[in-house]
């Protein structure tokens, strides 16, 4: 007999990669953000997110590209790559929310949950376990909740006002969206044709009370490659990893 859990779990994805990157230049200047590559691998952002949903499970992807499209999919189309790979290309901007709804309208089985990415975050943890996370609270959507650290020394005081302690770059008191998301198979209906859901579909899905929040596991490595120094501190975390 089939555990339900497990057949709830998703075996398809989004990876919405058509972003420009401004802030990564001059390494984007001649490639999109997802095709950036993490010193010391020789993989792309994107290969390395293709090889973690298929040790999820996954079996088909639907890139969304933009900017420099065609570099991306040149790269999709020769790489030995884990998953089938769709790509699709918005002929006119749609925004986050009506990007990825046209994304999810080309998703093998619209009638079976998903999971989704932001095409610029690198990150390891058991996407398996957000899954059933999902399925435990029959939330319309699931977002991951990270504790970044904030990029400055803190100080710590006590009651009158002494500083007790100096605290080097502490995880933030906060968790933010991690761009990495479980879906049901009704979500991409709530999705604006144009704009951003996080400003629309995600609030009234917070105020319904069907959005859940899964807090990446203690330990767990996520980091959002936004700027140069993201990728250098990303070369060097992972070279701590290894040793």
């Amino acid at each position: 007999m089939t555990d339900p859990t497990t057949a709830s779990r998703p075996r398809q994805a989004v990876i919405l990669a058509g972003g420009q990157g401004s802030r990564l230049r001059p390494y984007t200047d001649d490639r999109p953000k997802p095709m950036v590559e993490i010193p010391g691998t020789g993989t792309p952002i994107i290969g390395h997110q293709l090889t973690w949903l298929a040790e999820a499970g996954v079996s088909d992807v639907v890139v969304s590209c933009g900017h420099l499209a065609e570099v991306l999919q040149e790269w999709l189309d020769s790489a030995d790559l884990p998953v089938a790979v769709t790509t699709v290309v918005e002929t006119e901007p749609l925004g986050r929310g009506g990007g990825l709804k046209y994304a999810a309208a080309h998703l093998p089985r619209p009638d079976r949950p998903w999971y989704a990415t932001n095409g610029d975050i690198w990150t390891r943890f058991p996407l398996r376990d957000m899954a059933d996370f999902h399925t435990e609270r029959d939330a319309a959507a699931t977002l991951a909740l990270a504790r970044p650290r904030i990029p400055w020394g803190a100080v710590q005081t006590d009651g009158f006002g002494h500083i007790t302690d100096f605290i080097e770059a502490p995880p933030s008191p906060f968790e933010v969206n991690a761009g990495v998301y479980v879906f049901s198979p009704g979500f991409a209906d709530l999705l604006p044709e144009r704009g951003d859901h996080e400003r629309t579909t995600f609030p009234r899905l917070a105020r319904e009370r069907r959005l859940a929040g899964f807090p990446l596991p203690q330990g767990a490595y996520w980091r959002a490659i936004d700027t140069a120094k993201d990728l250098r501190e990303a070369a060097k975390e992972l070279a701590g990893l290894a040793r």
